[in-house]
């Protein structure tokens, strides 16, 4: 009898361990934290603030049997198929690449816009083209990576991510290419047949999506530490930070204030994913202030997504919801933040 009930012992055990680890086609989305962003945005020479401005962020990770079970009966934890996060063919490894470069594209456009507002110099330097993701089934499968950075192409070099896709358009399916490109800081080289991308199409390639990465230079410099966090949704913050440090007047005035939003070099602030997760965070930290993008629904998203509704509204009832004290304040552009912020 002992020995049955150690076996089922064992095997129960072992049950459980394996639905800790085995992955499942979801992720689960959680409220993250609100970080304070003067240890992490830095302008050299910058003026200090009373208050607080601070991103906030969500918790994803793919689901497993256990914490797909408890994030069905936990408020505030959303359970997402796998394909509404990454694309069909996207990677894991693919998809943090993207995530970073996201991130990295919307530190440059929050220093844009808020040295613009500031009206301070700045300039961007190119650094190259890199591979984003490879498509399967193609030439460069199980030979290029996301992440690597392509130098030449039949020893032509390649600067911008559209000289290179001009010089693949102008082949044909069947035709050779040289790739010269550098991995972990070695430089390779290898030949691949280029394949039409669907029958009759005539268009060829070898299935890779670039990017062009620019280094952003600024007088005064500004150092971003966010190497832990991935996504454009910190952008409206960046910038409101960046510009706080680079003018006298301190636009917190001795206020916890939070938000989201991602952000265009015109200032624009744009949709975002989590933001009831996100308003969470920012209560727990005693925020005052929440700035929600209050972006326009298009018919076609309507369509597609009937019940989808600005962020502003969505932050809004989770607000109500959790009964938090925050005010939270709809906003189109980095100025709608600005302004707000001066009236108050």
């Amino acid at each position: 009898m002992r020995s049955k009930l150690t076996v089922f012992s064992y095997l129960f055990l072992f049950m459980l361990i394996a639905a800790s680890f085995i992955q499942l086609p979801y992720y689960v989305m959680k409220p993250g934290e609100a970080h304070e962003l003067a240890p992490i945005v830095s302008v050299a020479g910058g003026n200090k603030e009373k208050g607080e401005l601070m991103l906030t962020t969500i918790k994803m990770g793919q689901a497993t049997p256990v914490s797909y079970a408890v994030a069905s009966i936990r408020d505030y934890e959303e359970i997402i198929p796998v394909g509404e996060v990454r694309a069909p063919h996207e990677s894991e490894e693919e998809y943090n690449i993207r995530q970073k470069y996201l991130m990295d594209n919307s530190q440059h456009s929050a220093i844009q816009v808020a040295f613009d507002a500031a009206k301070k110099p700045y300039k961007f330097i190119n650094k190259g083209v890199y591979v984003l993701s490879v498509f399967p089934n193609m030439p460069a499968q199980g030979v290029i990576k996301a992440g690597d950075q392509l130098i030449a192409a039949d020893d032509k070099k390649m600067k911008t991510s559209k000289q290179f896709t001009k010089y693949i358009h102008s082949k044909r399916p069947g035709d050779e290419i040289r790739l010269t490109y550098v991995r972990d800081q070695v430089k390779k080289r290898i030949k691949l047949p280029l394949k039409s991308f669907s029958k009759g199409s005539g268009k060829a390639g070898i299935g890779i999506t670039l990017l062009d990465r620019r280094k952003l230079v600024s007088d005064p410099k500004v150092q971003l530490k966010a190497e832990a966090i991935g996504g454009p949704s910190a952008g409206l913050m960046f910038s409101l930070e960046i510009y706080n440090q680079l003018v006298k007047e301190d636009v917190t005035k001795g206020r916890k204030i939070a938000g989201t939003g991602t952000i265009q070099p015109d200032g624009t602030v744009g949709r975002i994913g989590g933001i009831a997760q996100k308003v969470v965070a920012a209560d727990k930290a005693g925020a005052e202030i929440f700035f929600a993008p209050n972006d326009a629904i298009s018919p076609e998203m309507k369509k597609e997504w009937p019940s989808i509704r600005p962020n502003y509204q969505e932050a809004k009832a989770a607000a109500e919801d959790i009964q938090s004290d925050m005010k939270i304040v709809p906003v189109q552009s980095f100025h709608d933040a600005l302004d707000y912020l001066a009236e108050q």
